[in-house]
């Protein structure tokens, strides 16, 4: 009588697919950061000040109390909106580097519709406001759109020089008819009280704004893996040639990439507009848009990382502050420090290399 043969268990499988390789580019995204901070403890350092002590000053001034803690949700509004613009044409295949551009744009549309018609009701006013902006995004942001699809134009190159088209453009709209009553400064006049975001948190900045962007987090999230355009529009960014194949309307998709990239900067300088500044201003932008781009590389492209990303972001720039004044840490130095957390980011391809490598030992 022969035995009968042992099967032994399987190997339970690792986990793969769209949540395991997401958790590994997340891995990878921290590791990267962490490099970034502890070759910044280092310059930190060697400057002569304890990096311990420094990033506590940073961490205290972003994170400190309940005014850090909203100084930094404010700064991350912005970052957001951008970060998210860059995100959707990055995952159709495309480059928006013209984010800067369009939330100029956005901000003075929304500036002119609170000026010229301040009678209307708030509840009518406030969306007309937020529409205005994130048309006037869309529409500027189309322009590259149209220029590479009709005429193969790099959209890399269109869009940043559009970014200066807009941002003289502005200037001269607020040294012109735009300007304010006194005509002294290069803004408008202040927009009514009824029209601004309320306060989120009494007694600080932060305005309900913050609360939008979560929902706009959530919507772009929802849109991008949960319907049908948003599985379309990551099929044209992977493979362009192999949508077009299957019948997905390439163009058509290619477009609405570029409106809602434009809208979501437009939205941006809506935010800034009536959320913070009270009026439209020639320094609108610090560089959002710009920063926008290192968001989106740091969040994965992905809405929920994009958030995550702005945040930190916004601590290293509103703790910069206090770590200078408070360690004698110079505002330089934080910079070079956001600089080392992109060129880590950028090369965070080894590290996942190396986890799934290690994942797969």
């Amino acid at each position: 009588m022969s035995a009968e043969p042992v099967s032994t268990p399987a190997a339970p499988a690792r986990p793969t697919g769209r949540f395991g390789d997401a958790g590994r580019r997340v891995a990878a995204s921290i590791i990267a950061v962490l490099l970034a901070l502890a070759c910044g403890a280092i310059l930190i350092a060697l400057w002569g000040v304890n990096p311990v002590s420094a990033y506590g000053a940073l961490l205290n001034g972003a994170f400190g109390n309940l005014n850090s803690i909203a100084e930094t949700l404010l700064r991350a509004i912005p970052l957001t909106c951008t970060g998210l613009a860059v995100a959707f044409a990055f995952r159709a295949g495309t480059f928006n580097i013209g984010a800067e551009g369009q939330l100029m744009f956005g901000g003075a549309a929304a500036a002119a519709v609170g000026l010229a018609l301040p009678h209307l009701p708030p509840l009518l006013l406030i969306p007309s406001m937020m529409g205005s902006a994130m048309i006037a995004g869309a529409l500027w942001s189309l322009l590259p759109g149209v220029l590479k699809l009709r005429f193969g134009a790099n959209e890399l190159i269109t869009t940043i020089m559009l970014n200066y088209v807009a941002i003289h453009f502005i200037s001269f709209l607020l040294y012109g008819p735009m300007q304010e009553s006194a005509g002294y400064l290069a803004q408008t006049d202040r927009l009514d009280r009824a029209t601004t975001l309320p306060q989120l948190i009494e007694r600080t900045r932060l305005h309900i704004g913050f609360l939008i962007v979560l929902g706009v987090v959530a919507l772009s999230h929802f849109a991008l893996w949960h319907t049908s355009w948003g599985y379309k529009l990551r099929v044209v960014g992977l493979n362009a040639r192999v949508a077009l194949n299957s019948g997905m309307a390439v163009t058509a998709l290619t477009v609405s990439a570029f409106l809602v990239s434009g809208a979501l900067a437009g939205l941006a300088g809506y935010m800034e507009v009536v959320g913070v500044q009270r009026r439209m201003i020639e320094g609108l932008s610090p560089g959002f848009g710009y920063t926008g781009i290192i968001v989106a590389l740091l969040g994965g492209t992905s809405p929920l990382g994009v958030l995550a990303a702005a945040i930190l972001f916004a601590a290293l720039q509103v703790g910069a502050t206090t770590m200078e004044t408070a360690e004698g840490v110079p505002s330089t130095l934080a910079t070079i420090i956001q600089g080392l957390v992109v060129l880590f980011v950028i090369g965070r391809g080894t590290i996942d290399l190396a986890l799934r490598r290690r994942g797969s030992a």
